[in-house]
């Protein structure tokens, strides 16, 4: 069995060794939002990168590996920041209205802004020959969701049979307006209130329907 390559390292070059992976992570998600996957060669990446080319295929093998290794820390990320919305807002004894606004406001106003969202998007959308992520990676801050809204739905607080499509509607009705309304505002004049209103309409409808 080969020996894992960091296990032979001491902590110093275990420490030089993520620094440059991280390097090279960063180099490569640039790159491949700007130019797309075809067009990102692994001499660029380790350009940007100021690695080596041989540093590169090390850790990662090849630019497919890279590519998803990028898809991967993006989703992440976005896993993180929903967790900690759904946590920190969506709390037992809360009133359920001020709970809903306050998460759909928070990613709205935090994460779908973020260059990490936009990266995550355009990521995602690259077509064939670009690799995807496996589509259950993409579902963890869904099922996220799913679990506390059954928790909600158990304690009487929302009429839910099927929690899955019971998101479906509640993002589409909240995030997913609000991110139509900046898709379609590319000189982003859109206002914060103007967000904030169709968030709470989005609530305000998704509580009419499963309450």
């Amino acid at each position: 069995m080969a020996t894992p390559r960091s296990a032979w390292l001491t902590p110093s070059r275990r420490r030089q060794a993520e620094t440059k992976r991280t390097a090279i992570l960063d180099a490569a998600e640039e790159l491949f939002v700007s130019s797309g996957y075809e067009l990102t060669s692994v001499d660029a990446i380790a350009a940007r990168a100021t690695v080596s080319k041989r540093t590169v295929y090390d850790h990662f093998g090849d630019k497919e590996t890279l590519f998803r290794s990028v898809l991967a820390r993006v989703n992440d990320a976005l896993v993180a920041t929903v967790r900690a919305a759904t946590e920190q807002e969506l709390t037992e004894g809360r009133d359920l209205r001020d709970a809903l606004l306050a998460f759909a406001q928070r990613l709205t106003m935090e994460a779908i802004p973020s260059s990490t969202y936009a990266a995550y998007r355009r990521l995602s959308a690259r077509t064939s020959p670009a690799p995807r992520l496996p589509k259950a990676a993409g579902e963890e801050a869904q099922r996220m969701l799913e679990e506390r809204f059954a928790q909600l739905a158990a304690k009487g607080e929302l009429a839910v049979r099927d929690p899955r499509r019971a998101v479906q509607h509640f993002v589409a009705l909240t995030m997913r307006l609000a991110l139509d309304a900046m898709d379609q505002d590319p000189a982003g004049t859109v206002s914060r209130p103007e967000l904030q209103e169709i968030v709470t309409d989005g609530v305000d409808a998704f509580l009419r329907a499963y309450r």
